[in-house]
């Protein structure tokens, strides 16, 4: 028996409640922690083959992802493909991203962006600058969980093996904070 998405989350204990520290700075009373999802190779396989099937007809060339989570992403959604999977690290003393250790992408190349947990967008962004600035041309991104809770578009189609609309505070508007629940850091960029 195949398991949605969600339940590969919730099996493997990555739907987490409390008060979080978001990498974007926001506050949550939900943290999606993938690496929980992530260490089974299995849940990986299967979440990595939603979002290459989702996007095998656009002829993919190469599917590049952000540090940490993407990594493991663009690794296997790219092995389900048949093509290169490259990744975007912070450049040494700055927050922007870039394409180092001999990883290219050709101009006009048919890329396709992959990411863990989107919430704003931040690391897709930083993501899609360099994959532009190479001449790439952005053909489509995927992600396992989609928790904004606006509409975000970066003019090419998104996907997401779980869209679940999660609530965060901007801090000095958290209302967990305002209760005096401990802030928990999980993860880190």
């Amino acid at each position: 028996m195949s398991l949605t998405a969600q339940q590969l989350f919730e099996n493997s204990g990555a739907v987490l409640n409390g008060h979080f520290l978001l990498t974007s700075g926001l506050h949550s009373p939900v943290y999606w922690e993938k690496f929980q999802v992530l260490q089974y190779p299995e849940y990986t396989q299967q979440l990595c083959g939603m979002i290459a099937e989702r996007f095998r007809d656009l002829k993919i060339q190469v599917v590049a992802g952000p540090t940490t989570g993407g990594v493991i992403l663009a690794y296997d959604v790219a092995r389900q493909l048949g093509v290169r999977g490259i990744f975007a690290e912070k450049a040494e003393g700055s927050s922007a991203r870039a394409f180092r250790r001999g990883f290219t992408i050709s101009p006009g190349e048919r890329v396709l962006l992959v990411d863990d947990i989107l919430t704003t967008g931040g690391s897709i962004q930083e993501t899609i600058t360099p994959i532009k600035q190479a001449g790439g041309n952005l053909v489509g991104i995927g992600v396992l969980v989609d928790r904004s809770t606006q509409k975000l578009d970066f003019g090419v189609p998104l996907f997401s093996c779980v869209r679940s609309e999660t609530v965060a505070y901007k801090p000095e508007e958290c209302p967990l904070c305002q209760a005096g629940i401990p802030l928990t850091k999980r993860g880190s960029s």
